[in-house]
């Protein structure tokens, strides 16, 4: 599992997370809101590793170990994988050989790609001149060749247009092990069960809920992490009060 506590994290000389506390079980997906600037992404950050998010408190451990300090690559070797929400434009390095590094040479790019509605791009620099939903499903298609056992998206909705919000969000399911359409001949059950897949969601639409059941969503707002429940009640007391009489009621 994926244990976080008590963390604070400082960027410079502004402390940016207060205290976190944080349980992700095998076969749970969470979701997290909350305004710009609260900490979102860098608790998501701080989670993979990147030394800018100081840690001055608390500890990570995942699958036993303790990754408070580990490197970034050393967590993706452990199988903790990231879908950004602004990812950088790498020039000089196509598509298919990310694609064929995050997979270690264990799986066909062309044919992943090809799920992706994606083959026409991994010969071009990566997310050069992609478009929102394109430079999505790149991310996407890197996360399904890794095949991480943490999955940590940052607002995988923003920049994609209708079009590609279905195919986004299908294929977020079935990494979360969540889509129940591939497996028509067990119970929801049975797949629960066998479900290992851990997920950590950044949402500000709400609309990956359409697509995603979610065990538990929370708030975090102003660095603190606050309002445990059911997503859809959180997103829906969010939409009618704001964030900020959500956080109330919740103290």
């Amino acid at each position: 599992m994926l244990q976080v506590e008590d963390l604070q994290v400082q960027i410079g000389d502004k402390q940016i997370l207060k205290h976190i506390d944080l349980e992700i079980h095998p076969g749970e997906t969470h979701v997290l809101f909350g305004p710009n600037g609260s900490g979102k992404t860098s608790l998501l950050m701080t989670i993979m590793g990147y030394p800018q998010y100081r840690v001055t408190g608390g500890r990570i451990v995942f699958k036993g170990a303790d990754i408070t300090h580990m490197p970034i690559d050393e967590r993706a070797g452990l199988g903790i994988g990231i879908s950004y929400q602004r990812p950088p434009t790498i020039n000089g390095v196509k598509t298919k050989q990310m694609v064929q590094i995050c997979a270690k040479g264990e799986v066909d790019a062309e044919a992943l790609a090809v799920k992706m509605n994606f083959a026409e791009f991994l010969d071009r620099d990566i997310n050069a001149g992609f478009s929102g939903g394109e430079i999505k499903r790149s991310e996407l298609l890197q996360l399904m060749a890794q095949d991480p056992d943490l999955l940590l998206f940052d607002e995988p909705e923003s920049g994609v247009d209708l079009e590609n919000i279905s195919l986004i969000g299908n294929s977020i399911s079935q990494l979360l092990q969540r889509d129940f359409r591939l497996n028509d001949q067990k119970s929801q059950k049975e797949l629960q069960k066998e479900r290992t897949k851990m997920g950590l969601i950044i949402t500000h639409t709400g609309f990956i809920l359409d697509y995603v059941t979610a065990d538990r969503g929370q708030v975090l707002f102003d660095g603190v992490l606050t309002c445990a429940s059911n997503p859809r009640e959180i997103f829906k007391c969010i939409s009618q009060v704001g964030y900020e009489e959500c956080v109330r009621c919740a103290i």
